[in-house]
């Protein structure tokens, strides 16, 4: 039959009657009652015969599989009822066995032990593999530790002991970190005294016993290859150190004689005895490893040992040492300890080579032959031509470079030499102003300034009086500089300190410190004018008396509104107390008088109440006071003409602490009269034209509002 003729039949629907009555409605059956809530529901029944159970949906164990974890179950029961029985017994120290020392057997348990106890016990458990750890890279360091809390001379020395405990990369790193501060002690400002600490007396035996042991552990030949290896030589360093504390290093066989090759038994036992060199010894004065345990022999050995030492490796060999590269540092350690005679003949023997010292800026040697002539006071004409020659400063002209050139670390050649550059023509210097300051004026020619040198400016400021005049009076000496150079000098990091030790050193007179302190009246602003130069400037004040105090006190009355705007300056305006010195010059002197005896007072604030005037702190009390003393106080030029003009109807406000003009005295007073006597005159013009009725303006302001 074609599509098109093909149609669709009417659909018959069933009748909701006939569809009942061929599924009649089931009733819903009730569940069984069997005692379980209500919400539980059990699943229907499924046909053994499909092979699915569905209380194993993965199938059956094995009975072999079941066996074994019925056992294991069973054990970790066993074993949780025996941990509930063991837990009131158990040791709270079980989990830390083998860190912390075993508690030794005590009725009492539970004791906390001291301190001391601890660092005892700890040695006690390091002391069986002493002799290994102190090779140990991992381990040498605290061995160097536990040394440095045993032996109080290595722990006082300060930077030497932290250095020998930390390479100088950790304490590289540690720099970086900031110190440790006590919460015990304040530590607030610098050079506080250093608080000695006691140590038990089982320290001590302990720090014996940990010598001997090294001592019977290894040989000659052992103690001395330690002294090269890179580990090991920073802890034989300590125990030299604390072998000589204990008065052990005159001993036979001692670390230190085994170290010397027998130079102290050979001293002890045959006094007459030729001793020859040792190439070992003349290994550790080239060896930058060994060269440090070298300079701790030189200084602790025993004085006859160290004369003999001298001798055989010092004597006739000065002037190749001292210009070795590491021997150097090891002579200079020598010479901080020679005797007198000694000195001198060093002095002569080295004659030739100070110029070649300076040259290569090894100055150790120079710098601990002046220290040592300076505490003998001895051989000091012999250190001062050593200076002279150093620098090639023989003739007299030539010497008023001395404090620039020593300064510097250059010959005077060279010094010389290096400021030719600076040198430019005057019209080049006003075309490269900044800041009204030229840009070669700008260049402090103290910038090249060596650390070394300033200590020996310093060294040299501290020999007796004869001597020390090189640096303390003309033509060489720091007040020959023109007072622009002294204030660069003080701006610079190196070369104010020098002003330091010249102003605390109990050698230099007091006549040459009142010359420096009064040689910068006039420039005080322009040193203060600086970070460094204020703390110069506050160094001068504080040695200064009462008489020269007020000097550089009037002085900065012109310059008081410059200190004001300095970022330094204000800090040293501060101690001043202008506007005291200004009102009341009476009190500020026995208020400075008070100060110079009562040093402890100078760690207030010189603002602080108890310090200054108890009118200054009530504003109220000080303008009560200033009207019933008014009479007594002299006034100044204005002043009298307006009161002369207008009488004392108007009210004078107190200002407090701000800076005020300065008293004239008479004669200034005169001649600020006859300067200008037209402008004076204008103003009391003004006055007297001015009308002396008030009440008009009073109606005029009223109309006007």
């Amino acid at each position: 039959m074609p599509r098109e003729n093909r149609k669709r039949g009417k659909k018959i629907s069933k009748r909701v009657d006939e569809v009942s009555e061929s599924h009649p409605p089931q009733e819903p059956q009730a569940p069984e009652p069997t005692g379980e809530p209500s919400w539980i529901r059990s699943a229907p029944l499924h046909d053994p015969e499909d092979g699915f159970n569905p209380e194993a949906p993965f199938g059956y164990v094995d009975a072999d599989v079941k066996a074994y974890f019925r056992t294991v179950d069973v054990q970790m029961r066993d074993w949780q009822v025996q941990e509930e029985d063991l837990d009131q017994d158990k040791d709270p120290n079980e989990g830390t066995r083998g860190i912390f020392p075993n508690v030794s057997a005590s009725p009492d348990k539970g004791e906390l032990r001291t301190l001391k106890q601890l660092v005892l016990d700890v040695a006690e458990e390091l002391t069986p593999s002493f002799s290994s750890l102190i090779m140990d890279p991992f381990a040498s360091h605290v061995v160097r530790a536990l040394l440095m809390l045993l032996s109080p001379s290595v722990s006082s020395s300060g930077p030497t002991g932290q250095g020998v405990v930390r390479s100088k990369k950790s304490a590289a790193w540690k720099a970086k970190q900031g110190p440790m501060r006590s919460v015990f002690i304040d530590e607030k400002g610098k050079g506080k005294e250093v608080v000695s600490q006691s140590r038990p007396s089982e320290f001590k035996d302990l720090a014996r016993r940990l010598v001997n042991i090294l001592r019977t552990e290894l040989g000659g030949n052992e103690v001395r290859a330690l002294a090269a290896n890179k580990v090991a030589s920073p802890g034989l360093q300590m125990l030299l150190e604390v072998e000589a504390d204990y008065s052990m290093t005159n001993n036979p066989d001692s670390l230190m004689d085994r170290v010397m090759v027998g130079i102290i038994s050979t001293c002890a036992n045959h006094p007459d005895a030729i001793i020859e060199p040792s190439d070992y010894l003349n290994t550790l004065l080239r060896d930058p490893t060994s060269s440090h345990l070298l300079e701790t022999i030189v200084t602790r050995s025993p004085d006859k040992a160290f004369v003999v030492l001298w001798d055989i490796y010092f004597k006739g060999k000065l002037p190749r040492l001292a210009n070795h590269p590491v021997a150097n540092f090891v002579v200079a350690k020598a010479l901080e300890r020679i005797p007198p005679e000694q000195l001198s003949e060093a002095c002569e023997e080295l004659k030739d080579t100070w110029n070649k010292l300076i040259s290569t800026s090894k100055t150790g040697v120079l710098r601990a032959a002046i220290d040592r002539s300076a505490v003998l006071q001895s051989s000091e004409r012999l250190v001062c031509e050593a200076v002279y020659s150093a620098f090639d400063l023989t003739a007299a002209e030539d010497r008023s470079n001395l404090v620039p050139c020593v300064l510097h670390l250059l010959s005077l050649q060279e010094y010389k030499t290096s400021l030719k550059p600076q040198e430019a023509p005057a019209s080049e210097h006003t075309s490269h102003k900044r800041h009204g300051r030229s840009e070669a004026g700008a260049q402090n020619s103290f910038n090249g300034s060596k650390i070394q040198g300033s200590i020996l400016l310093q060294s040299l400021l501290r020999l007796s009086v004869p001597h020390n005049d090189i640096v303390i009076t003309k033509p060489s000496s720091v007040m020959a500089l023109p007072i622009k150079e002294r204030i660069k000098m003080a701006h610079d990091a190196s070369g104010s300190r020098v002003y330091d030790v010249f102003l605390e050193s109990s050698t230099v007179p007091l006549k040459a410190k009142r010359e420096l302190v009064m040689g910068f009246i006039g420039h005080y602003h322009v040193l203060v004018d600086n970070r460094l130069g204020s703390r110069v400037g506050d160094r001068c004040w504080a040695s200064a008396d009462t008489y020269l105090k007020e000097k550089i006190a009037r002085s900065l009355f012109i310059h008081e509104q410059f200190l004001a705007g300095s970022y330094y300056g204000k800090f040293f305006a501060r101690n001043l107390n202008l506007y005291l010195l200004q009102r009341r010059p009476n009190e500020w002197k026995t208020m400075q008088a008070d100060r110079k005896r009562a040093p402890d007072a100078t760690e207030k604030s010189p603002s602080a109440p108890s310090l200054t005037n108890p009118e200054s702190a009530n504003p109220v009390a000080a303008q009560k006071s200033a009207k019933r003393k008014r009479h007594v106080q002299s006034e100044d030029e204005i002043d009298a003409v307006f009161n002369a003009s207008l009488g004392k109807r108007i009210k004078k406000a107190t200002l407090g602490h701000v800076a005020s003009t300065p008293l004239l005295s008479e004669p200034e007073k005169m001649d600020v009269k006859n300067e200008a006597p037209d402008s004076l005159r204008a103003v009391l013009g003004a006055i007297k034209s001015a009308p002396k009725d008030e009440k008009g303006n009073k109606k005029q302001k009223k109309a006007l509002g």
